[in-house]
């Protein structure tokens, strides 16, 4: 039986996009109008894997999403990076001065926030998702309302484009991880980067003696994200990225950083996206 997989928002959203190009155009989808509720439709096993955005070249990172992949002990098994062309869409023969409204996913109003500056007229209002927007201004025929989200959007929801690539930079990527309740999805050999989460003593330099031993054993920082632990005022989690060569270097090096680090955890093994 073929995997249903749980996507962040509706048909023509990014995430939709995602799916199409890492599993293929024939997959089954189930459509979750926010985080949560992919994650729940992974936990009660509606959906053997789930597509998430974690991190943007604009915008930054989700950090909500990072707790919910750790608090729910998900896996991640593969990631994708997508480049994001952000469009202005609307009903037919208005133009961008005819526009009171855009509605969109926040992340993306973000990621056009220049574009806007220079439209104050314009109110920016958060919704759960891209595509959603835009098949609401479609179905319901709403004028003075813009969406902004994908070509393929605009295409599926028939609404011309006002004004095209308005993102703030032109390369603007956005990284998705491919998540199982469950790890172990490909073998060790094929394994080049992976995904950890720690905590520290509170003892001077000890994050950089950990850094210092990542790069003695030849891992490759990719990323670091620091998160506040709530029930501990000003004390850290730290999540963060290795790529590496050889699977060895890293298990070398993961014997040495549990050893240093406290509530050490594996988010994830798998093979790395093309940025």
């Amino acid at each position: 039986m073929e995997t249903k997989i749980a996507i962040q928002g509706i048909k023509g959203s990014f995430h939709h996009q995602v799916a199409g190009e890492y599993f293929g155009t024939d997959t089954i989808l189930e459509e979750c109008m926010s985080f949560p509720i992919l994650v729940q439709s992974l936990l009660q096993s509606r959906t053997g894997l789930g597509i998430m955005a974690l991190e943007n070249s604009i915008a930054g990172s989700i950090i909500p999403n990072y707790a919910l992949i750790d608090h729910n002990n998900l896996h991640i098994i593969g990631e994708h990076y997508l480049n994001i062309h952000m469009n202005l869409m609307a009903l037919e023969g208005q133009t961008v001065e005819d526009i009171t409204e855009v509605h969109s996913h926040p992340m993306a109003l973000l990621q056009c926030s220049d574009f806007f500056a220079r439209y104050p007229h314009i109110k920016l209002v958060e919704s759960v998702d891209t595509a959603e927007t835009a098949q609401r201004i479609h179905n319901n025929k709403i004028k003075g309302m813009g969406a902004v989200g994908s070509p393929i959007a605009a295409e599926m929801f028939g609404l011309p484009i006002l004004a095209a690539g308005i993102h703030n930079i032109k390369n603007n990527q956005t990284r998705f991880v491919i998540l199982k309740t469950v790890n172990k999805a490909i073998p060790k050999e094929e394994i080049n980067k992976a995904s950890i989460k720690f905590e520290l003593d509170d003892t001077p330099g000890s994050l950089a003696t950990l850094l210092n031993v990542m790069n003695n054993c030849k891992l490759n920082l990719t990323k670091i994200q620091s998160m506040p632990i709530a029930e501990t005022p000003f004390k850290y989690s730290f999540f963060v990225d290795v790529t590496f060569e050889k699977y060895k270097h890293y298990e070398k090096a993961k014997a040495i950083i549990e050893l240093m680090t406290t509530h050490f955890k594996v988010l994830g093994e798998y093979k790395k996206g093309n940025a």
